[in-house]
């Protein structure tokens, strides 16, 4: 079974190297070509000329891109070349309503769509390691294992087109508390005068440990923030997620303080940063005692 990658970006080549590392990789297409062609020729596959090309020298296209509007777009351009037989699997997070807008005009083509939004950072995608929420069908879902156990460590079918980008917005509501909730204590650990590497070490072996503190503490204390996952993506999928809340007449109030966290954040520059670029406010509260 060959695959297609179309998004190029951290994650998206991260998921293509380990499908051409497997042999899997037929295919790839960036909107930004240079990073298309820079990644075949480290790699030693085909650029295609648009995304067409792609689901045409492909069995199953991995889309990974950043907005709505772009998904719409991209799912739109692969049309000619989709037939019975063809999968897309979006890996972006979006709207449900997107993801089952997408799943119509794959299938109006003849082919089949699953929305498999994915967490676990640029590290996963790199490493294999990523866990994939899917909506669709099970039984395309069982049919393109091979290709998604060389991306993910774990594909888990969620429910129907749809139900995969829910699962993701749980995910990344929890997601923003727990950011929250580390860069206050890290902030207050560091106005005690700890040792934050040693406090981190310790921490991360009881009941408050988790994968945030264990992957981006380390850098937090040390002031790097490399992405990672960007401020400006995470508020995205934090916008997605009030309009979901906003139809049921709903607030959360950990979304709407991270929301207005992180657009401070990119009004101060750090836009590009990873989301525990959120250290530089949480330490701001404690002045000249941090």
């Amino acid at each position: 079974m060959k695959a297609g990658v179309i998004g190029l970006g951290a994650m998206g080549a991260g998921m293509a190297a380990n499908l051409a590392h497997s042999g899997q990789l037929a295919a790839v297409w960036n909107r930004t070509s240079r990073k298309a062609d820079e990644f075949a020729a480290a790699h030693g596959v085909s650029v295609a000329d648009g995304p067409a090309g792609v689901a045409a020298a492909a069995d199953v296209v991995v889309t990974c891109v950043s907005a709505d509007e772009d998904v719409l777009e991209v799912v739109e351009a692969l049309k000619p070349a989709l037939e019975p037989g063809k999968v897309v699997v979006d890996t972006s997070t979006v709207a449900g309503e997107t993801a089952r807008r997408a799943a119509e005009i794959v299938r109006s083509a003849g082919g089949e769509f699953l929305d498999a939004p994915v967490s676990g950072g640029v590290e996963g995608a790199r490493n294999g390691t990523m866990v994939m929420m899917v909506g669709g069908g099970e039984e395309v879902l069982e049919r393109v294992r091979p290709v998604l156990s060389v991306i993910s460590g774990k594909a888990a079918h969620m429910g129907p087109v749809g139900a995969g980008q829910a699962t993701k917005a749980v995910n990344q509501i929890m997601a923003a508390g727990i950011n929250s909730a580390v860069t206050e204590a890290l902030a207050f650990g560091e106005t005690e005068g700890l040792d934050m590497e040693r406090v981190i070490d310790v921490i991360q072996g009881g009941a408050a440990g988790n994968w945030f503190l264990q992957h981006r503490g380390p850098n937090m204390v040390r002031g790097v923030f490399d992405p990672g996952f960007k401020v400006v993506l995470h508020r995205k999928d934090l916008g997605i997620i009030r309009q979901t809340l906003a139809k049921k007449g709903v607030m959360l109030e950990t979304v709407e303080r991270i929301v207005d966290e992180y657009d401070a954040l990119i009004a101060d520059g750090y836009g590009d940063e990873d989301i525990s670029a959120l250290f530089r406010r949480k330490r701001a509260i404690f002045g000249d005692n941090a």
